[in-house]
């Protein structure tokens, strides 16, 4: 199931631009998905952990090109054990999510900041055309 929701980020023909991992009990499972990185945030609380893969694009007038991130999220009120063990879990979730430019572990709400991840992205991207403007 993780395998299937990862391919739907990753598939141009598909509108989903995100999905979430979720904990039932100890496993791991395909949690939400959808279109729009803001409803993404919205599934980021204080009290649970997940991991997010998205798709953003990124680039300039030159090109444009599609980015992947693997976001590890764990809300300020997660219990030090599962904070510890989710570091652990994420070896598991790579197994499935093989490709991405970046990966965050993001615990404040700020740096889930859409800009803020873009940035990163570029920054780990090779070619930036935007050179001259900055």
């Amino acid at each position: 199931g993780c395998r299937e929701a990862y391919n739907l980020v990753r598939d141009d023909a598909t509108e989903v631009n995100w999905v979430t991992f979720k904990y039932n009990g100890s496993t791991i499972v395909p949690g939400d998905q959808g279109v729009d990185y803001e409803t993404f945030k919205r599934k980021c609380t204080d009290d649970v952990r997940l991991f997010g893969f998205v798709r953003f694009t990124t680039g300039d007038a030159m090109s444009k090109r599609v980015k992947f991130a693997l976001i590890t999220w764990i809300g300020e009120d997660v219990s030090g054990l599962q904070r510890a063990k989710t570091g652990t879990d994420k070896t598991l979730v790579k197994e499935v999510v093989q490709n991405f430019a970046k990966e965050f572990v993001i615990s404040d709400h700020k740096e889930l900041d859409e800009d803020y991840i873009k940035n990163e992205l570029k920054k780990a991207g090779g070619a930036n055309y935007d050179a001259q403007t900055e």
